[in-house]
């Protein structure tokens, strides 16, 4: 149980057991996105004919991460797209928008790890594992599944607000998607060479500075998007 004495925890860890409940209860959503990832891997090895041989490692590292940054999208886009009005007026009676931002960006963050952990594991076993240094890859996903959600909570916040939230949802989510991606796959490309290299700390620092930036923009703006 969460102590009184602390009322943000106590409505974050409220909303996240809802959400889990309710994603837990229309199962169709969660298992539509894997159905995507599983699918889209079985094309991968269809298309590349990969047989007793693995493919070349830049079109394993590639391949993978744009699977995972579909997923990505499709996952988190309903976060906020998916709450009715009626549910939104009872938010705004009796939560801050704080505890809101805050409990949605830490259910997306276990979803991408849940995503990212399943995709890894049968993106391995149908196209092979060429990676040198693991645990660097391992890092970058938990990374990437940090930077995912913090960013497309917020842009998810900011299109539920219009008439047409999976337009903008695409328009905004490309400009900040596209400098945490090649952050990741440069990353992974380390991951697979397995060789030290100083740039590895520069890219993960770069990588948490984005989000830093993007975490503090969210705590600024999410308020005022909720108030209006």
């Amino acid at each position: 149980m969460i102590p009184n004495q602390f009322p943000l925890f106590k409505e974050v860890f409220a909303l996240m057991i809802k959400d889990f409940r309710l994603e837990w209860r229309n199962r169709y959503a969660l298992n539509g996105i894997l159905l995507y990832v599983f699918c889209t891997i079985f094309i991968c090895y269809i298309a590349f004919e990969v047989k007793s041989s693995v493919i070349a490692p830049e079109t394993w590292n590639t391949v993978f991460w744009i699977i995972l940054v579909f997923s990505a999208v499709n996952s988190i886009v309903k976060t906020f797209i998916q709450e009715s009005s009626d549910r939104f007026y009872y938010y705004f009676q009796t939560c801050s928008p704080l505890s809101v931002i805050i409990s949605k960006v830490f259910y997306n963050v276990f979803l991408m790890l849940l995503l990212s952990a399943l995709a890894f594991l049968f993106y391995s076993l149908v196209l092979g594992n060429p990676l040198a240094d693991i645990a660097l890859f391992i890092t970058t996903l938990l990374l990437g599944s940090l930077s995912f959600s913090i960013a497309l909570s917020l842009i998810s916040a900011i299109a539920s607000k219009t008439g047409n939230a999976s337009t903008l949802m695409v328009i905004l989510g490309f400009p900040v998607i596209i400098p945490i991606l090649l952050i990741l796959i440069k990353l992974s490309e380390y991951a697979l060479t397995g060789i030290e290299n100083v740039q590895i700390s520069n890219l993960i620092l770069q990588l948490l500075g984005i989000n830093l930036i993007m975490g503090s923009l969210t705590y600024l703006l999410f308020p005022y998007l909720w108030r209006s």
